[in-house]
């Protein structure tokens, strides 16, 4: 019989001291083994890869006034940050349940949890759509709190695999559930330009709408398919070619993000998704119960504000939030990504 000792295997190292790529990231993508190198990179503004890091919290938690014994959902689960300092609140006595869509990240944020010693006692997750909030009541009873973060996590953001970042190589995909519908470069060579010029302009309020997406129809005229992220910027950026060379770079940054940020919204459905989340919401409440909603695109806050102030008038809620709470200058500094963040509120009368 062998009782050699198995041969040891020697962890891939990366180039240089800064990894570019992703999956060579491995320090930070094991925050629990390497705490010390991923305190580093957040302590100069940055996110590290692979996590996420939750904006507003400590507003948040003032707004929902948590206590012991009480049951709330967490619509938008993510990285899990947000649940867990709700979950903190709410022990013993009460629940917590939690949706996403993204089957990927979802099981990696239930095992961390988990080990955080939030089990299914206490914390119900499913891989499911928060516009279903009915569903959960159905399951959990009248809500006393419900917070929706309603951007895009970290780290499907730094997954090059994931194609959410025009700065990273990548398949154009977009999609929260790669596994349903239509992927974003699915959807640039279903539309004609008359409808891409609109998709543009209703998501993401793009001034080059129009010489975008006869870029994007030219480019599918000569035969050419836009699969990947950088096959799209490139488009973009033939598009504004002609725009003056002292402001040309960083308007292609900014119609970058911007015609990125409305395929998004396109292929998840996103608008119509809260829309039907915020019809719901105020039949999920129990009396005097709170919601929470972090929005961080403008057509997403007109919908929160218009439904609150809606079911304001109707007598329904009690209260909303006469203006946003923006993070403060200090979170901004240590966290770029929560600039464009709006927390607003409602309480259920």
């Amino acid at each position: 019989m062998d009782n050699q000792e198995p041969k040891r295997v020697r962890r891939v190292r990366y180039k240089g001291t800064h990894p570019r790529a992703f999956k060579e990231k491995y320090k930070e993508l094991q925050p629990e083994q390497y705490s010390e190198d991923v305190a580093k990179v957040m302590q100069q503004g940055r996110t590290p890869a692979g996590m996420h890091r939750s904006i507003c919290v400590d507003e948040i938690m003032e707004f929902l006034q948590l206590k012991p014994g009480q049951i709330g959902m967490d619509a938008t689960l993510g990285y899990g940050g947000h649940s867990a300092e709700m979950l903190k609140r709410i022990v013993p006595g009460g629940k917590l349940y939690a949706t996403d869509v993204d089957p990927i990240e979802l099981p990696r944020t239930k095992e961390r949890l988990a080990a955080m010693g939030f089990g299914d006692d206490v914390l119900v997750i499913h891989n499911m759509n928060f516009s279903r909030i009915d569903e959960i009541v159905l399951e959990a009873g009248p809500l006393n709190f419900v917070l929706a973060d309603l951007g895009v996590s970290s780290m499907q953001i730094d997954n090059p695999d994931r194609g959410f970042s025009y700065k990273i190589e990548g398949p154009l995909d977009l999609r929260l559930n790669p596994n349903e519908g239509m992927s974003a470069a699915h959807l640039l060579q279903a539309l004609n330009a008359d409808d891409l010029e609109d998709l543009f302009v209703e998501n993401s309020d793009e001034p080059y709408a129009e010489a975008i997406a006869q870029s994007v129809r030219l480019a599918k005229a000569a035969g050419d398919r836009i699969e990947t992220t950088t096959q799209f910027q490139d488009i973009i950026k033939l598009a504004l070619s002609q725009l003056p060379s002292d402001t040309r770079k960083e308007e292609i940054k900014k119609s970058c993000q911007r015609c990125f940020q409305a395929l998004r919204i396109a292929v998840n459905d996103e608008f119509g998704v809260l829309d039907e989340f915020l019809e719901k919401l105020p039949e999920a409440l129990a009396p005097g119960g709170r919601v929470a909603i972090l929005s961080f695109h403008s057509g997403e806050d007109r919908r929160v504000i218009k439904s609150f102030q809606r079911f304001h008038r109707d007598g329904i809620y009690s209260e909303v939030a006469p203006d946003p709470i923006r993070p403060s200058a200090a979170e901004c500094n240590s966290n770029p990504r929560a600039k464009s963040a709006k927390l607003r509120w409602a309480v259920k009368a």
